[in-house]
Formats: C-alpha cells, sequence, structure tokens
C-alpha cells in the first residue's frame, strides 16, 4: 500500500491510533485549540475543536473527514500562506527523512498564519505539525497539527516558518533541509515542471523533450501527487517557493 509522498505501508502494520486519539482529546480539553490527528495509512483526519475551533467555524462534536489533509480548516487560511506552510511541510519531511526514525516526534514546525474570521476580520494563528508515529520501514503514519491562536499580531509579510527541536529548543538552520527539496522530484520532473512554469502545453513538452504526450501527462500527475497539490498551476508556485525550479 502505497500513498502520502511515495510511502509504503505494510498492511496489518499497527499504528497505535486508538491511544494516539486518546491523547490528543486530552490535549484539546486543556488546550482548548484545534487538533488533526491524521491517518495516512488509511487516508483520513479525526479533528478535535476546543473553543478555539469556532474561529473555523467547527462544530463543537469530533470529526472525522476522508482525507489525511484537513481542507475544512485549509480554506480559511490566508491561499499565499497556505502555500508557503505546504512547502514548510514539504521541507519538513524531507528534513526526518536525513536524521534516524526513532527521531521524528523530537521535532516540530512552527508558523504563524493569517485567516479571516467569521467578521472577516484578519487575525493570526500559530500552527505546528509533528509527526507521531512512525514504521519500521521509516514511513509516517501519523501526524499531529495544532492550531491555536497567536499572541502576536503584528503585520508582517510570510508565515515565519521553522523546524526545532522540541526537546532542546534548537532552530534547524534552513540550510540544512532546503537543500533536499529537490530530492521529491526526480530530474525529468523538475525538467517538465520547468517548461510548464514557461506557460509551454503538454504536446509542446513532448516535442522538446522527445518523449510522447503520455509520457507528459503522465509526469504532470505524479508532479502533482508528489507535492500533494491541486493541479500544476499550484506545483509552479510550490515549486518555486522551494527553490525547485526557477524562472
Amino acid at each position: 500500500m502505497t500513498t502520502f509522498l511515495e510511502q509504503k505501508f505494510e498492511i496489518g502494520e499497527s499504528n497505535d491510533i486508538e491511544m494516539y486519539k486518546q491523547f490528543v482529546i486530552n490535549y484539546v480539553k486543556i488546550e482548548q485549540c484545534v487538533a488533526v490527528l491524521s491517518d495516512y495509512q488509511s487516508d483520513k483526519s479525526y479533528i478535535y475543536a476546543g473553543s478555539f475551533g469556532s474561529i473555523f467555524g467547527l462544530p463543537d462534536e469530533n470529526m472525522v473527514i476522508d482525507s489525511a489533509f484537513e481542507e475544512c480548516i485549509f480554506t480559511k487560511i490566508n491561499s499565499d500562506d497556505l502555500v508557503e506552510r505546504h512547502v514548510l511541510e514539504l521541507n519538513f519531511y524531507q528534513f526526518l527523512k536525513e536524521i534516524p526514525k526513532e527521531e521524528y516526534s523530537n521535532y516540530s514546525t512552527l508558523s504563524r498564519l493569517r485567516m479571516k474570521d467569521s467578521n472577516d476580520k484578519i487575525t493570526y494563528i500559530n500552527h505546528r505539525t509533528i509527526y507521531l508515529n512512525t514504521f519500521n520501514n521509516g514511513s509516517i503514519s501519523l501526524a499531529l497539527c495544532l492550531y491555536l491562536p497567536s499572541t502576536d499580531l503584528q503585520p508582517r509579510n510570510g508565515i515565519e516558518g521553522k523546524i526545532f527541536n522540541i526537546q532542546t529548543g534548537e532552530v534547524i538552520e534552513p540550510e540544512k533541509y532546503k537543500n533536499n527539496t529537490e530530492n521529491i522530484l526526480s530530474k525529468r520532473e523538475i525538467e517538465v515542471l520547468t517548461s510548464v512554469a514557461k506557460g509551454n502545453k503538454s504536446q509542446q513538452i513532448a516535442t522538446e523533450m522527445h518523449i510522447s504526450v503520455y509520457t507528459v501527462r503522465r509526469h504532470r500527475q505524479n508532479i502533482i501527487e508528489k507535492l500533494k497539490v491541486t493541479n500544476t498551476a499550484e506545483a509552479v508556485q510550490t515549486a518555486i517557493i522551494m527553490g525547485v525550479i526557477s524562472l
């Protein structure tokens, strides 16, 4: 079974999700935040909302959605910030692949995102991602995303995203993970996406690269799946921010 950034999951391997569900429920009761427990193995998410959930229009009861990604929350977040956050998540994933899997849960992302509340007023929230459970082959099966109110309300561009060590507080220098992002796409996929970014259509790309249109379309679909976006326009935007391609 393969899903989420080409990870492979062994059928029957347990991710202890019931135990983690209870941990998250108790944490939300204390923090009154919004927590999303994503099960990449089954492609489901469990959303637990404390009182802060009202800012997203979330119901009081717990929710289960048939996706490992919480689109019901993403739609409330500034689109530019959402892309930057997405890039940070991809960088985070690549960074973890360079360290022992036993250390994955020692690290977290942190970013500040803009969103509009129910009155269309811009407000700021903090977002974190922690990978909770990893299988023997290194595949990440469970992730926890936390959404909390930010005490920093000063207007600034960008999400100021960072990766840090939860145990020590050490912030990881971007140079330690940004150089790995090009590994997400193959050399051929980068060539195709660069051509797409220049406005070229599949037929033109096929002619220039001496491959079939079918192969170009397959590359485009693989790019969309690997970057976890919905179309090639989003893929181009994501890849530019990551530094995988340039115009």
